[in-house]
């Protein structure tokens, strides 16, 4: 896993910081609320508020590293009725991953989600009211590095949208190949290496909270 200490000797050569003291806090804030699932997420946590704490730039300034790591909003689509979440086969990672997109500058990473969606799915955001969700709050934290040319690390925050299958009719055919849809209960059923590789844990969190008994940390 990636360490704060890494984190930070990644970051050493980037100009300073556009994260403002308000936004950093409010950032910190976010993590703190998250709960973690299991001992992975909370080392991924706790880096992240390390990586928050000591300085370095959180926005990504130019691509595709810069600064390396930088935040990400991943925001996964869940069908309510069915339980289903949507996956995207992203061309660049070569994986089927949730949507998602970098955080700008400044920018609240909610308000990442709410663009993004617009842009990669046509459809306006609108957060899961399923129990045990945190609404328009991030639900999970992970820290991964990336796949594909010009590797580099996300600190990513995954939101949970409540969207039905029906609304879902289009997608940017510039960034994906395709879309799918695979049951909650599912998810750890799919090959290894074709998803995001904390997807699994993150569909067992999703199902403890709205199930509980459905999953186990």
């Amino acid at each position: 896993m990636t360490s704060a200490k890494d984190i930070g000797r990644r970051a050493y050569d980037v100009a300073p910081s556009e994260t403002t003291t308000t936004s950093r806090q409010h950032l910190v804030g976010l993590v703190e609320g998250i709960r973690p699932w299991d001992e992975t997420e909370q080392a991924h946590r706790q880096t992240v508020l390390d990586w928050l704490a000591g300085g370095a730039p959180a926005y990504r300034t130019a691509k595709p590293d810069v600064p390396d790591p930088h935040l990400v909003s991943y925001f996964v689509v869940v069908d309510e009725t069915r339980l289903e979440l949507l996956l995207v086969a992203h061309r660049k990672a070569g994986l089927w991953l949730p949507s998602g997109g970098h955080v700008e500058p400044g920018e609240d990473p909610w308000e990442t989600v709410v663009r993004e969606c617009l842009e990669e799915l046509n459809v306006a955001a609108a957060p899961s009211h399923l129990p045990g969700l945190p609404g328009d709050r991030p639900f999970f934290v992970t820290v991964t590095r990336t796949r594909g040319a010009g590797p580099h690390t996300d600190v990513s925050l995954w939101y949970v949208l409540g969207l039905p299958r029906s609304s879902i009719v289009s997608y940017d055919a510039t960034e994906f190949d395709g879309i799918r849809w695979v049951r909650v209960d599912e998810v750890a059923d799919e090959p290894p290496g074709t998803l995001d590789p904390h997807l699994p844990r993150f569909a067992a969190k999703l199902l403890a909270s709205v199930r509980p008994g459905g999953g186990s940390s």
